[in-house]
């Protein structure tokens, strides 16, 4: 579930007035969890059936909880849910934030700055130095400290004739199994793609069973796919060089749409072991096309398909979204692919710790991150170094736009090797 907007943001000033007069922001009890549903559901135009309504219910209770309150009354809600996000040569905590609503009553009085401002402390106590969303309205959350860090690709791939690859696929045999034993086959091979990919959260078993391998209601997909299915390289009792889950649907009689292959998610070991899956979700019988929702931007099928015409990028989404909250920390657990000595002018209007000059010294061994009152090499805002922070963006294009001040020539370029790295980071799922 994706519920990370609200429309009620106004300035710290106005913020702090409403808080002063009328509106409370403080923890919300479990018992206030059916008051916090209501606004959620209310803020979102949401009717969910009872299991779904059960559903966010005990997803919820797992989450820290900030409201607004106008005397008793539940007005704003912003949770946040632990995770542990991948970062280059690394993890760290992570808080989640979803369910951000206000009541439409109290829109535009300040309740979402109050309620994020009383968010950061809380992140500090459990140990998070950075918090992600998925944010529907865009043009809300950058005024928080937040920026895309990952982006995907939805792919679409002509399938009327198997796909031919310009390598030879895995030999490896493929087996579907059972989605009930998935969770214990596949975890292992997504752990592993964690390591190679920043911007991936750790997933426990409930989240594969509700989220990967649900099967989501039928109002979910109306085009008509089934269930999900799981195919696996590799044959029973060896390691297996990857796996995909995907969703197929027959010919639509009634709308005459062709059969059709929806892939939820595909990891593999290396190309080759790519080359296979792709192969077999292109040459399932009675299907003409496949399609990925959510892809990284360096998929190896980009380069492995000998007609490059039958496999097109239909849209570039930003997914997660990215707060430092502690940029010391932040900065200090992740690697380093190059070696780098620079004074950063950091801006934070949200969180003044963050707000000062940095020196950052980081090389393949390791990184410090410290205050100096030396002279900066480059002045940026904390929603920048978010952009940059898993390897995704480069900060000389950030520069070159007018986003970041280099004031030492080269100083973005040196940032830039030594934020490199060698997959790109990706995001493809929310919580």
């Amino acid at each position: 579930m994706t519920t990370t907007t609200s429309s009620a943001t106004t300035s710290s000033a106005t913020a702090t007035a409403a808080t002063a007069t009328a509106v409370t922001i403080r923890d919300i009890p479990e018992s206030h969890l059916d008051r916090a549903l209501d606004l959620v559901h209310l803020a979102h135009h949401l009717a969910p059936a009872a299991e779904t309504r059960e559903y966010h219910r005990a997803l919820l209770a797992r989450c820290t909880r900030v409201g607004a309150y106008e005397g008793d009354q539940l007005v704003g809600l912003v949770a946040a849910h632990p995770h542990t996000l991948s970062l280059p040569g690394g993890e760290l905590p992570c808080a989640g934030l979803d369910f951000v609503s206000v009541a439409p009553t109290h829109r535009r009085r300040g309740l979402l700055t109050a309620m994020m401002a009383g968010l950061w402390p809380r992140c500090a106590a459990a140990g998070q130095p950075l918090a992600g969303l998925w944010a529907s309205e865009s043009a809300i959350y950058g005024r928080y400290g937040f920026a895309p860090a990952t982006e995907a690709d939805r792919m679409e791939i002509d399938a009327t004739v198997p796909l031919d690859l310009r390598i030879a696929p895995d030999p490896r045999p493929l087996r579907l199994i059972d989605p009930a034993d998935a969770p214990a086959v596949l975890d292992p091979l997504y752990e592993a793609s964690r390591t190679r990919r920043a911007g991936r959260y750790r997933r426990d078993e409930r989240w594969w069973r509700t989220s990967v391998l649900a099967l989501d209601a039928p109002e979910d997909h109306p085009e008509g796919y089934g269930a999900p299915r799981v195919v696996v390289l590799g044959a029973p009792g060896e390691t297996p060089g990857g796996y995909a889950v995907y969703r197929t649907r027959g010919f639509q009689e009634g709308s005459g749409a062709p059969g059709a292959v929806l892939v939820r998610e595909l990891e593999a070991d290396d190309a080759p072991a790519a080359a296979a899956l792709w192969s077999y979700l292109t040459g399932i019988d009675l299907t003409t096309t496949v399609r990925a929702g959510a892809r990284p931007a360096d998929d190896p099928l980009l380069h492995l398909a000998a007609d490059r015409d039958r496999v097109r990028i239909t849209g570039t989404v930003p997914c997660l979204w990215l707060r430092l909250v502690d940029v010391p920390a932040a900065l200090t657990a992740r690697s380093w692919a190059a070696p780098v000595d620079l004074v950063l002018d950091l801006q934070d209007a949200e969180l003044p710790a963050n707000a000062r000059c940095l020196h950052l010294t980081a090389d393949p061994d390791g990184a410090t991150c410290a205050p100096t009152t030396a002279a900066p090499d480059l002045t940026l805002d904390v929603r920048e170094l978010a952009a940059c922070y898993l390897g995704g963006t480069r900060l000389r294009d950030l520069v070159r736009d007018g986003l970041a001040t280099e004031h030492t020539p080269g100083a973005a370029r040196r940032l830039d090797a030594a934020l490199e790295t060698e997959w790109l980071p990706f995001t493809g799922d929310d919580y």
